[in-house]
């Protein structure tokens, strides 16, 4: 039995033509939010993960304070789908867990190193 995942957007894998292109279907999923990082905006290159959003700017989460509060949607993903999630999301992210407003832990793309001249 596959393993299911709990997978927190804030960005565009929330929209749904991003679900179909990237994981084939709809996703199930709960409205939700993480604490203790904020919201900038990146600006990607990737022509394949622009073409499936529509946009270039894409929001990317950096380390903030306890009081900063990152609306998003929790899904749940299995194995190939949160391999799928990783494929889609490009080298400015990375993958971490985070505690859920709504309880547990989740995953979320976060940005990948320190150097914050890549968004502003």
């Amino acid at each position: 039995m596959a393993a299911t995942h709990k997978l927190f957007s804030y960005g565009t894998l929330q929209f749904p033509e991003v679900q179909r292109a990237t994981f084939g279907r709809l996703l199930p999923g709960e409205a939700d939010a993480i604490v203790g990082y904020r919201s900038e905006v990146l600006t990607i290159t990737d022509p394949v993960v622009i073409e499936r959003s529509g946009t270039d700017r894409h929001p990317i989460l950096i380390p903030g304070s306890a009081q900063d509060t990152v609306e998003g949607t929790t899904f749940l993903v299995d194995d190939d789908e949160l391999a799928a999630a990783d494929e889609y999301e490009v080298d400015d992210y990375r993958r971490v867990q985070v505690p859920l407003r709504s309880g547990g832990q989740g995953w979320v793309y976060v940005l990948a190193s320190d150097d914050t001249e890549a968004v502003g």
